[in-house]
Formats: structure tokens, C-alpha cells, sequence
């Protein structure tokens, strides 16, 4: 689950499923029971919206589906949770293009972060009730209304925490916390090259460096985003589109840096391992560098898999440097993650630490979402809403302002027109019982 930015596990399949007809109408009312039947049988139905991958390739690819299902029957230590809120992750954007292994072959839910409410709790939890409002966590299934999810993997949220701030927390600042504190040993006095500053993860990192005292931070960005990140912590920001990273770090310091935070792969992970000074660390944690378009780029591939950092262990040694990777769907360790995001949330209780919002879009409009994130256009968490759009509704950003143009959140009239036309397809519902 590199963050940009977090293995899925088996989906169960519904007892009973409804298809929606064409043209949007609502399903027809649910059958009366057979007579005789036992009411403990009955089980209610209930519909909920959903964001399916149907296949690799563009924004086309997922779907706004609307499922029928039974209501679940919760196993010991689940519970139900509404959605409120969901991250979207670099992830997901490989995920779409079939660049992301861990994913489940298509038609999948994607999502690995959300906020909502709890609706109902199986045997044995005891520390959730219904009515609390949660941080949940899943390697797969929370674009949906209506998840089930391991209760030991949800985390109750601040009275002053938002729904999309509590879906902007879990991958971006679990990365970033694990990347910093856990591999690089992250100390005062130390210096940090982060790579896509304004990005989700960026900007956890940021924010993280400045809970530890005099910690030089580099950041690479486009020069729109500048003051922006600078006023967010980043001591020295540098446009990477037309200035030469390296060059400008070694100009304000001329040893290198302490830390590197790779996101990009290729030539600039080499890049990062020569502006290390020695017994600094570099970690590279995904590939944004094979991302070029909307569909899957064999020559993006092939460029940044033969410029790929290789070294030999008698290099590595000369060297007097670290490397290290990370990736957090791969990381099985669930007590650190739980106590990880536990100190996260304290650290927002004290405010210390606080997700940006750069915007937020409806299912419908989750096209929208993915471009803006793609074409780099964010600055901080862009987030999906599971509630249907209402009739005008524009898209909210932490900083536009309410009469903000659509275009400001990456968004055009044709667009919108387009969204609203879409059909909604009908699709049998999948509950994730995936676990960290």
C-alpha cells in the first residue's frame, strides 16, 4: 500500500443479491416471505452505493455500481460500518492500470482507508458501539457505503476530527511515520529530502519532522505549490520541473542530507543515494515514475526498471549508506500498526498533526478525483464522498472558497454533464474480510 499512498484478502460472496434495473430506477421492492417460512430466516435486504474496478486501463474503468445485498451477520469481533468518508491513494491509481499486486483481479471494490459510523457489532466486541464514529482500515473494499470491517481495525475518532480528516489519516501518515521513526530513526538536527512535498504523503511527513527539533526539511514540488508547502513546513522547496533537485540541495548544503523519501523510483533513487551523506538513509516506497498516463505505459515501465538504483553489498559497505523499502501492504505486523495509528490520533488530539484536504468528490465524480491526483494537481488528501451528489453541488477543497470555479478542484462543466448521465450498473455485493 505505497502511498502514493497501503495482501487483500478473500471477498465473501452475498447469500442473496437484487439487480438494479437500467436507466437508474430504484430495484423493486424485496419479495414477501414464503408462506410458512420461520421470521428468524428473514433476513431484511438493504442497498448501498459502491465504486467497482471492472477492468485495467482509464478513468472508465470504475464504476459507480448500487448493491443489493443481505444484511450481513456479523462474526465475532466485526462490526458494520457506514461510510462517511474514503482516501484515495496513489495505489489505487496502479491498482486501476494493473500495476498493483496486491489488488484482487477485477470487478473489486478498491480502498484501503474510511471514516464513518458504526451500525452494528458482532459477539465479543466490546470496546465499539454502535453510534461511534471511527477511522476504519481494510487492504481492500472501503469505496462502499457499508463495509464490514475487523473491529481491531477501526480506531475511534477525535470530537474535533472531521469525517474526511479521519479518512485522510490511516496510509498517508502511517507511511510516512513508519518511514521516518521506525527505519530512518528519524533525530533532532537531521536533514530530509521529500520527494511530491504536497502530496498526501508529503505532507505527513512534513508535518511529522516538525514534531522532532531542528529538522531541516528539502521538498520537491512545482513552483505553484511553493508557498504553500513553505508555509507548512518545508524549510527549503525546490520545482523540481525546472530546476536540477540536486544541484539546488547541494548549493544550501553542500554534504547532501541525512534522509531520503523515494515515492518516484528509476533515476531518482540514484539520485537520492548520492545526495546521502554518510550513515544517511535512503527508502524508497513506490514508483510514481511509471505513471505517465492514464493507462498502463510499457516504455514508462521498461525506462524507470533500467535505471533502477543496483548496487553490491562491497558497494553498499564503501559507501557507509542505508537503503531501505517500504511498503505498507506488505506489512503483517498489526500491533504496529494498531499502536502506530493510536499515536497519530494523539498526535492530532494535541495538534501536532493535521491532514489537508485538497478537495472532495462524490462517487459519481471519481474520475474527476483520480485525474486530479494523477496530473499532480493536488495539494494534500483528495477524498471521496459515498453520498450521492446533490443537484449544483461543487467540489469542496480545504482552501477554495464556496463560489470557487469548478475547474479549481479539477473539474469542467462537460464533466459534470457527463457524471450526471452516467448509469448506475447493477452488480452482486462483495464484503471484504480482508485483514491487516
Amino acid at each position: 500500500m505505497s502511498a502514493e499512498e497501503e495482501a487483500p484478502g478473500q471477498q465473501r460472496q452475498p447469500e442473496e443479491e437484487e439487480k438494479k434495473p437500467e436507466g437508474g430506477e430504484e430495484p423493486p421492492p424485496a419479495a414477501s416471505p414464503a408462506p410458512g417460512s420461520s421470521p428468524a430466516t428473514q433476513r431484511k435486504t438493504q442497498s448501498f452505493r459502491a465504486l467497482v474496478l471492472t477492468g485495467h486501463g482509464g478513468y472508465d474503468k470504475v464504476k459507480l455500481q448500487v448493491k443489493t445485498e443481505a444484511q450481513p451477520q456479523l462474526k465475532a469481533g466485526e462490526v458494520l460500518v457506514r461510510v462517511k468518508a474514503c482516501g484515495l491513494n496513489f495505489a489505487e491509481l496502479l491498482g486501476r492500470q494493473g500495476l498493483y499486486d496486491l489488488l484482487p483481479a477485477p470487478p473489486v471494490i478498491m480502498g484501503m482507508e474510511g471514516s464513518g459510523v458504526i451500525e452494528a457489532v458482532g459477539e465479543g466486541v466490546e470496546d465499539r458501539k454502535v453510534g461511534d464514529r471511527v477511522i476504519a482500515m481494510s487492504r481492500s473494499g472501503m469505496w462502499q457505503e457499508l463495509i464490514v470491517v475487523p473491529a481491531d481495525l477501526t480506531f475511534p475518532m477525535p470530537e474535533q476530527m472531521s469525517f474526511e480528516e479521519g479518512a485522510a489519516l490511516p496510509i498517508n501518515y502511517l507511511t510516512a511515520y513508519v518511514m521516518l521513526f521506525e527505519m530512518a530513526n528519524l533525530r533532532p538536527g537531521k536533514s530530509v529530502l521529500i520527494h511530491m512535498a504536497a502530496g498526501g504523503v508529503g505532507i505527513a511527513a512534513t508535518q511529522l519532522c516538525q514534531t522532532v527539533p531542528d529538522v531541516t526539511i528539502f521538498g520537491t514540488a512545482s513552483a505553484s505549490k511553493h508557498e504553500t508547502i513553505a508555509q507548512g513546513g518545508v524549510t527549503h522547496p525546490i520545482d523540481y520541473r525546472t530546476r536540477d533537485y540536486v544541484e539546488e540541495i547541494r548549493k544550501i548544503s553542500p554534504n547532501g542530507v541525512d534522509i531520503v523519501l523515494d515515492p518516484l523510483g528509476g533515476s531518482d533513487t540514484q539520485k537520492g543515494f548520492s545526495l546521502l551523506k554518510p550513515l544517511g538513509t535512503l527508502i524508497i516506497f513506490g514508483a510514481a515514475n511509471i505513471v505517465t498516463g492514464q493507462k498502463k505505459n510499457l516504455f514508462a515501465l521498461a525506462k524507470t526498471w533500467y535505471h533502477q538504483l543496483s548496487l553490491t553489498a562491497l558497494k553498499l559497505m564503501q559507501s557507509n549508506k542505508t537503503i531501505g523499502g517500504f511498503h505498507l501492504g506488505f506489512l503483517y505486523d498489526e500491533q504496529l500498526i494498531r499502536s502506530t495509528l493510536l499515536k497519530l490520533v494523539e498526535l492530532y488530539r494535541q495538534g501536532k498533526i493535521k491532514p489537508r484536504i485538497d478537495s472532495c468528490y462524490h462517487f459519481e465524480e471519481v474520475s474527476d478525483a483520480m485525474r486530479r491526483m494523477h496530473e499532480r494537481q493536488n495539494i494534500g488528501k483528495v477524498i471521496l464522498i459515498p453520498e450521492a451528489k446533490k443537484a449544483k453541488e461543487k467540489p469542496t477543497g480545504s482552501d477554495a472558497p464556496a463560489d470557487a470555479p469548478a475547474e479549481s478542484a479539477g473539474k469542467s462543466a462537460t464533466d459534470e454533464t457527463k457524471k450526471e448521465e452516467e448509469e448506475e450498473a447493477a452488480a452482486a455485493v462483495v464484503v471484504d474480510e480482508a485483514k491487516f
